[in-house]
């Protein structure tokens, strides 16, 4: 769930520059391009685990126009306007949660008697507006398409201060809410799963349940190859907290990743 989210800032906030850049009287326009890379990332198991593992998953990212494929997010397409406003819809994936410990999605062996977490199709709206070249203010749903595991939602704010032809520094802070059913998918633990698993049941109220802070620098090494840092840092509120399946409440994680664009 939100470790994975967590390798999708490398390219999320792409959207956001490009249209920063797009305030600008004198920017050039997007350009059709095709980018396949490695990124990866050190992050906590699951959402509230205490143990972190490392992953390494492909990055491949191809745009036509208005349209574009992202390996990470899914299929979509964005529309931005010269007064900053912005729109971006997505078709993409979540692969779930593992009761086990797991190299390719979440999960960890504390979960066991938990049950998996179905990968599940979603769709994504994001609205935003970048009032100057260094601000972006969006909000983003996310909400399940295959499987009944709610839906999930952000409120963020980027700040760009340094964005120029080969450097881009972003810092985002979003505020994170999920209803009923999604944070008892997630933080929830009912009474079948109670007796499986010995941990007490659990039911977790809807609404605001964490804070996901992002720092990202990306930097154009020659004219096809590309890299990325990313430190993120994610804070809990009670409704997640109070979970028995939640051990740490605040999360920390890294990334790197390697494109080559032609």
């Amino acid at each position: 769930m939100i470790t994975r989210n967590f390798v999708l800032h490398i390219t999320c906030f792409v959207l956001i520059s490009s249209t920063c850049n797009a305030f600008a009287d004198d920017a050039p326009a997007a350009e059709d391009n095709v980018s396949v890379g490695l990124a990866a990332q050190s992050a906590p198991r699951y959402s509230g685990a205490d143990q972190h593992h490392w992953q390494v998953v492909p990055v491949v990212q191809a745009r036509k126009g208005a349209f574009f494929f992202d390996s990470l997010k899914g299929l979509g397409y964005d529309l931005q306007s010269q007064s900053g406003f912005y729109l971006e819809h997505t078709l993409g994936y979540s692969l779930g949660r593992a009761d086990r410990n797991s190299n390719w999605r979440d999960g960890a062996d504390k979960l066991q008697g938990m049950g998996n977490i179905a990968a599940t199709v979603n769709t994504a709206l994001a609205v935003g507006w970048t009032p100057t070249s260094w601000l972006a203010i969006e909000g983003k749903a996310t909400l399940p398409l295959s499987d009944g595991q709610g839906g999930h939602y952000q409120t963020s704010v980027t700040l760009i201060p340094v964005q120029n032809a080969t450097d881009t520094l972003a810092f985002q802070s979003a505020a994170l809410f999920g209803d009923r059913r999604y944070m008892n998918t997630f933080y929830g633990v009912s009474n079948r799963q109670s007796e499986r698993s010995g941990y007490t049941a659990y039911q977790a109220a809807g609404g605001f349940y964490g804070v996901d802070n992002t720092l990202t620098w990306s930097h154009q090494l020659t004219k096809h190859w590309s890299g990325a840092l990313t430190a993120d840092y994610i804070w809990l509120g009670d409704h997640a907290a109070d979970s028995p399946i939640v051990f740490r409440r605040s999360g920390a994680s890294a990334s790197v990743a390697l494109l080559y664009t032609f």
